[in-house]
């Protein structure tokens, strides 16, 4: 039996994904993310081990021991800890490894920029053994589909939002700013970046009181899909029901719906609309 190491950050995600992986006849060693990973994520494997997110060494020499044939790396680790006072503390608190060291200081010290951190990670990780796959593998069933996906379609005003937001998206995906816009009215609220889709969506809030707004999210064409895949799940759903959005436009196979039931239950219940929209378009 082939056994897949699992990468955990937080949310949901990660069990999904060691669900996926046991149904497809994996054997799934756990390797939680200290101080990330669900309390609940350990139960999910056949055997588990918290990591340092510092640590890769750990988590390359863990994975060896198991035998692990493949790796995903999934869950959310905010990059905005990068950019908190006290961070380089934390590093020292969390006693990073050599391999973090040399990555960190040498290899991206021109270029910190999400993408390029976790394309360095994981190409580093494959040339040491520790080969990370799609992140979508194992969760084939919550990857967004082209279409309407909820009980309402957007409406003619929704979707012109769409279609006048749907190329500026990809344009600031590709310049690797951020994953997700909102606009109303055929006019950009505001643009997510460092800060993530939940504190963006506060924004958008903040600044459309009215509401009626509609959110894109989607991966540019060149996104590295072992890594950061976005996601869209049932607090993004309340958190934009509670912000004003009425209407969610989503990268079929391109963004990740965690747990996909619940999050079209959630914004059935909200009365928001979710449609997937291909990509080029």
């Amino acid at each position: 039996m082939p056994t897949t190491a699992i990468i955990a950050g937080q949310g949901e995600l990660p069990g999904l994904c060691a669900r996926g992986a046991r149904a497809a006849g994996h054997r799934v060693l756990g390797l939680g993310l200290r101080g990330f990973h669900d309390p609940s994520f350990p139960s999910l494997c056949d055997e588990f081990k918290p990591v340092g997110f510092l640590r890769p060494g750990g988590w390359i020499r863990a994975a060896r021991r198991a035998g692990c044939t493949d790796a995903v790396l999934i869950g959310r680790v905010g990059k905005d800890v990068m950019h908190k006072r006290g961070f380089k503390l934390e590093m020292l608190r969390e006693i990073p490894d050599l391999y973090t060291i040399d990555l960190w200081y040498r290899k991206l010290r021109s270029d910190r920029r999400s993408s390029n951190l976790l394309r360095t990670l994981a190409d580093d990780l494959a040339k040491r053994g520790l080969m990370l796959v799609d992140s979508t593998t194992y969760l084939p069933e919550h990857v967004a589909t082209d279409g309407v996906l909820t009980e309402r379609s957007p409406t003619p005003e929704e979707s012109g939002d769409i279609d006048f937001g749907w190329s500026l998206l990809n344009r600031v995906s590709e310049l690797h700013i951020g994953q997700s816009m909102a606009v109303r009215q055929r006019d950009v609220i505001c643009v997510e970046a460092v800060e993530g889709t939940d504190r963006m969506i506060g924004r958008a809030g903040e600044l459309c009181p009215r509401g009626g707004w509609t959110l894109l999210k989607t991966a540019a064409s060149d996104h590295d899909m072992r890594t950061d895949v976005p996601t869209v799940g049932v607090r993004t759903i309340e958190n934009a029901s509670a912000a004003g959005c009425s209407c969610i436009a989503v990268g079929s196979g391109r963004v990740i719906l965690a747990n996909r039931p619940d999050v079209i239950a959630a914004a059935d219940k909200a009365g928001i609309a979710i449609v997937g929209i291909p990509s080029p378009r």
